[in-house]
C-alpha cells in the first residue's frame, strides 16, 4: 500500500499536491511565528508548538510522523515526544490509516475546544494529588492552636478546592463556546479559501 504521505510522480499521491505536505513560505513563517508566542507565552516546548502549527495549517488531512520530520526539519524523537504530549493534552488526535503501521497525526477543526475539554482531566489529576497531600497533612492530627500545619492546610485546602471550582467553570466555558460557535455560524457564510 502506497503511504499517503510520500510523493509520486508528478507530486501528486492520493489526491494531494505536494503543498499539502510541505507549506508555502506564508504558511511556514505563521507556524514559526505561533510556535514562538506559544513557546514564550505559554511555556509549550517549541517541537510541540511547531507541530501544532504545522498540523493546523497543512491542507493534507492527516500527517504522519516522518511527514512532520521532514517538513519541520525535526529528529524522528523530537517528533515522537511533540506529538505524544500534544496527544495526551487534547491538542491533536491520532489518525489511524487501515494497512499502515506509521503513526499519523491531525488537527480537530476546533482544537482550542478540544484542548479546553481534554484539561478537565489535568484538573481532576491534579485535585486528587492535592487532595493526598491534604490527607497526609490531616493525618498529623494537629489542629487548633498550635498548629504548625495550618499554612500547609490552608494552602492545600484552597489548592485542591480551586481545582474543583475550576472544573465547573470549564464545563461551563465549553458549553459557552459551543453556544458562540452554533451562533456564529448560523449567521456568517463559510468563508471560502
Amino acid at each position: 500500500m502506497v503511504d499517503p504521505g510520500r510523493a509520486t510522480r508528478g507530486g501528486r499521491r492520493a489526491g494531494l499536491v505536494t503543498d499539502d505536505r510541505l507549506l508555502g513560505p506564508e504558511r511556514q513563517a505563521f507556524v514559526e511565528e505561533f510556535a514562538l508566542m506559544l513557546n514564550d507565552g505559554a511555556g509549550m516546548p517549541l517541537t510541540d508548538a511547531r507541530v501544532l502549527g504545522y498540523l493546523m495549517m497543512t491542507r493534507a488531512p492527516h500527517s504522519s510522523s516522518s511527514d512532520l520530520q521532514a517538513a519541520l526539519g525535526a529528529s524522528s524523537g523530537s517528533v515522537s515526544m511533540a506529538t505524544r504530549r500534544l496527544v495526551d493534552s487534547g491538542f491533536v488526535k491520532r489518525h489511524i490509516v487501515p494497512g499502515e503501521r506509521s503513526h499519523y497525526f491531525r488537527a480537530e477543526a476546533d482544537v482550542w475546544g478540544s484542548w479546553l475539554a481534554s484539561e478537565r482531566k489535568y484538573l481532576d489529576r491534579q485535585r486528587d494529588i492535592i487532595g493526598r497531600g491534604l490527607a497526609v497533612v490531616e493525618g498529623a492530627g494537629r489542629t487548633g492552636t498550635g498548629d504548625v500545619d495550618a499554612e500547609v492546610r490552608e494552602r492545600l485546602l484552597n489548592g485542591r478546592d480551586y481545582m474543583q471550582w475550576l472544573q465547573g467553570y470549564h464545563r461551563k466555558m465549553l458549553e459557552e463556546w459551543e453556544a458562540f460557535k452554533a451562533a456564529r455560524d448560523d449567521t456568517d457564510p463559510p468563508e471560502t479559501p
